[in-house]
């Protein structure tokens, strides 16, 4: 009972608990994502749907030719359509990618294996991934995701 009282009296002097405890410090890379997999934005969509069926991926983000990412691939979308018969296997990726909305009220978030998981967490608050890049935003390094976080914190206790 004295937990109870305490927590609603922090509650009552408008104090928060502290978020985060849940990730214990912790930072993307402690999430050990798989190595990522994107696309060139020249790809058949044949061998994307392939590729992403292979390594049991939703989304899968699409770099131009210099690597710099242009938007992602959303596969179940991308099936839809394939079973609709508006996308044909010989259709580049670029067709069929949703873009990233990169404008000054919507600035670019940087998220690097050194980004701590809430920061993560309040990003796919908004966002259905994340892109993991090196902070110079040259490679990108993996793809993190609501569930990613969540089982993380399953094999956490």
């Amino acid at each position: 009972m004295a937990a109870v009282s305490t927590a609603s009296a922090s509650q009552a002097d408008g104090v928060a608990p502290p978020q985060g405890d849940k990730y214990r410090g912790a930072v993307v890379e402690d999430l050990q994502l798989p190595p990522a997999f994107a696309l060139p934005s020249d790809e058949a969509i044949l061998r994307a749907i392939e590729s992403a069926y292979e390594r049991d991926f939703s989304y899968i983000p699409v770099l131009d030719r210099h690597r710099k990412p242009l938007g992602y691939l959303d596969v179940a979308a991308l099936k839809e359509k394939w079973e609709a018969g508006q996308a044909s296997p010989d259709d580049r990726v670029i067709q069929h990618i949703s873009k990233f909305n990169r404008t000054s009220s919507h600035p670019y978030t940087i998220i690097t294996p050194s980004t701590s998981l809430p920061e993560l967490e309040e990003f796919l608050g908004h966002n259905v991934f994340a892109i993991v890049t090196d902070h110079s935003r040259k490679f990108v390094l993996g793809v993190a995701t609501q569930q990613d976080l969540d089982n993380f914190v399953s094999r956490r206790g």
